[in-house]
């Protein structure tokens, strides 16, 4: 790591991020996203550039604005009845419907940064809050045969559901560790599911998973503070633990969130974010109704930064959106996340001199 942690210049650019700006993991957990139901603890855009460069030690806030819009329809749309209950285990069943969803959430984050390195690198701690809201709504028809002790019963039904709330999400705690040499910077982390927020399983619309899960992963970000560029990739997996209202276990997931961007200026940095999901591990439990039910989905879109002082401190803010493709067995459509950062300033270097000499 460089010592004192770097340059002035370095640090202005470097202190943008911390691992709280990851930190969507569970926020929009019941709009129908991945795994149970279309859900996923992990949410991609987690990180992005900027992820592994090491920060000023202390204290630091993050609040993060997320809003996404998402649909999908078939087996989605079928997957989610069932979690809800409203497919019965005797019921042979074709769904044709839709569901869609619009979240709007407000998470807040402290992070301590340790001035003393552990294992050669630098460590943070994290944990993160959430508010919001949640509005999902699914529509679409049922046909199929209904299994009784006295044969098969031809059904159909029509279903037409409106589900919101404004209420708490899961807490996030996070720990990373980070190392820096030149333009080369590295970072592992852990992090997990704190099922604490608003969940029913018969609720089409939560903001919690309802089940514990814990993710780790690392990454690398090259970043050159005298020519601006910068890149940055993170990669990681979740396990998913059971979910004791419904007895499904989601499979393992794998994401790799990257992002790229160049400083114009000390101030104002322009770029580009993605992210790839895919769920490696089939769904299982005695509640697991869908079978395997992978998800995959991919994303991209542009980011903007901008570092001004706040006091005595360092704010910085971020805009980045994403638009959603080729998913399967998950929603598309897209979200965007307004950052604010404030943290310690980037200290000013020492004025080395010259000593005189007098005769």
């Amino acid at each position: 790591m460089r010592s004192g942690l770097g340059s002035r210049f370095f640090w202005q650019y470097s202190c943008l991020r911390v691992g709280a700006v990851a930190a969507l993991l569970a926020l929009s957990a019941q709009m129908a996203r991945a795994d149970e139901g279309g859900v996923s603890f992990w949410i991609p855009g987690f990180f992005g550039s900027l992820a592994a460069t090491p920060t000023q030690p202390g204290w630091s806030l993050t609040s993060i604005y997320y809003h996404t819009s998402v649909s999908a329809g078939g087996d989605v749309a079928r997957a989610r009845e069932i979690t809800i209950g409203r497919i019965p285990a005797n019921l042979n069943v074709n769904l044709s419907a839709n569901v869609n969803a619009n979240v709007d959430l407000g998470i807040m984050g402290g992070t301590y940064t340790f001035a003393t390195p552990v294992l050669g690198a630098q460590a943070s701690a994290t944990l993160l809050g959430i508010y919001g809201s949640n509005s999902t709504s699914l529509a679409g028809s049922l046909t199929g045969t209904l299994t009784t002790p006295g044969g098969s019963i031809p059904f159909s039904r029509f279903d037409s559901i409106d589900s919101s709330l404004i209420a708490f999400g899961d807490l996030i705690p996070i720990f990373q560790l980070k190392w820096n040499a030149g333009v080369n910077n590295f970072m592992t982390y852990i992090t997990g599911d704190m099922p604490a927020g608003a969940y029913q399983s018969t609720r089409l619309a939560n903001l919690g998973i309802g089940h514990w899960a814990i993710d780790a992963g690392g990454g690398y970000t090259y970043f050159d503070p005298a020519t601006g560029h910068e890149a940055s990739a993170v990669l990681g997996f979740t396990y998913n633990f059971i979910n004791p209202a419904t007895q499904y276990q989601s499979g393992v997931d794998m994401h790799l969130d990257w992002g790229v961007s160049q400083f114009l200026t000390k101030q104002w940095q322009i770029g580009l974010v993605g992210y790839l999901y895919q769920e490696i591990g089939c769904d299982s439990g005695s509640g697991d109704r869908v079978g395997c039910f992978q998800s995959r989905v991919a994303s991209v879109g542009p980011q903007i930064g901008y570092i001004f002082p706040v006091g005595d401190m360092q704010g910085y803010l971020n805009l980045k959106a994403y638009g959603e493709f080729a998913n399967e067995n998950r929603p598309a459509g897209w979200n965007v996340w307004l950052t604010f950062n404030l943290s310690p300033a980037a200290s000013t270097p020492p004025t080395s001199s010259r000593p005189r000499f007098t005769k």
